[in-house]
């Protein structure tokens, strides 16, 4: 986990461990950010999720993603430039464009090496100018989540907890999993389109708050057919895992 940018399956790759030390931001923001733009980050290619205990000694696993070239980028342009971000983000490009050199099967010309980062800078140039706009779409277009109006829920609707137990993982993990995936808000809320799709459901709950009075909030559940499409999700998350591995 030391290299800032390495070689996996033939594709040059960071991660988001290196980015979080690379720009002095904590790892769990630099996981929040990823998963609130995970949608984006999927159309750039396919990120991995790992799990890996960092230290031989002491300390529980880590999750972390690895992100290729064009992942990392677009997750650069939504920090903020301060000066350490900056100069990460120099480093990081030039990282990948050594170790573009450095690939032995690689017989690309000057010329082609020229075209490629020129290509990538406008790439980068055009999501800067996007990203604004983007995330006032986002924000705008977003799927509110569903608050039923009637108190009947999916029969076969089930807590998070106990399908992370079904599907064999943890609850906070599977968390994870669901807004990274787009399933979920930040807040553990489905959004509409998983619920119209039959994949999640809500269930309303009224608790009193000590100072603010009779609230009401919203308890996520996955119903059998989100149980059985999560099922698979995970299996090809391990699949991929192990192939990685």
């Amino acid at each position: 986990m030391n290299a800032l940018v390495t070689l996996k399956d033939g594709q040059a790759v960071t991660t988001s461990l290196a980015i979080a030390e690379g720009t002095g931001v904590q790892h769990k923001n630099v996981m929040e950010l990823i998963a609130k733009n995970a949608r984006d980050i999927r159309e750039l290619g396919v990120s991995t999720f790992k799990t890996e205990k960092l230290s031989r000694t002491t300390g529980r696993p880590t999750e972390y993603v690895t992100l290729n070239e064009h992942q990392a980028t677009f997750l650069l342009t939504l920090m903020r430039n301060s000066p350490i971000v900056v100069e990460f983000k120099k480093r990081l490009v030039k990282s990948f464009y050594e170790l573009v050199q450095a690939k032995p099967q690689t017989e690309l010309s000057r010329i082609e090496i020229l075209q490629m980062a020129l290509e990538s800078e406008q790439q980068k140039l055009q999501l800067q100018q996007e990203c604004k706009v983007l995330e006032l779409q986002l924000e705008a277009d977003s799927p509110k989540v569903a608050f039923h109006d009637q108190v009947a829920v999916s029969p076969d609707a089930i807590s998070v907890a106990e399908a992370a137990k079904l599907i064999g993982t943890g609850q906070n993990r599977l968390y994870s999993f669901l807004r990274l995936n787009g399933w979920i808000n930040r807040k553990n809320q489905p959004y509409q389109h998983k619920i119209e799709q039959g994949l999640l459901d809500v269930k309303l709950r009224r608790f009193e708050h000590p100072e603010q009075g009779l609230k009401e909030g919203v308890t996520t559940l996955v119903t059998g057919k989100g149980l059985t499409k999560l099922k698979k999700m995970w299996a090809s998350v391990l699949l991929t895992r192990e192939a990685a591995s």
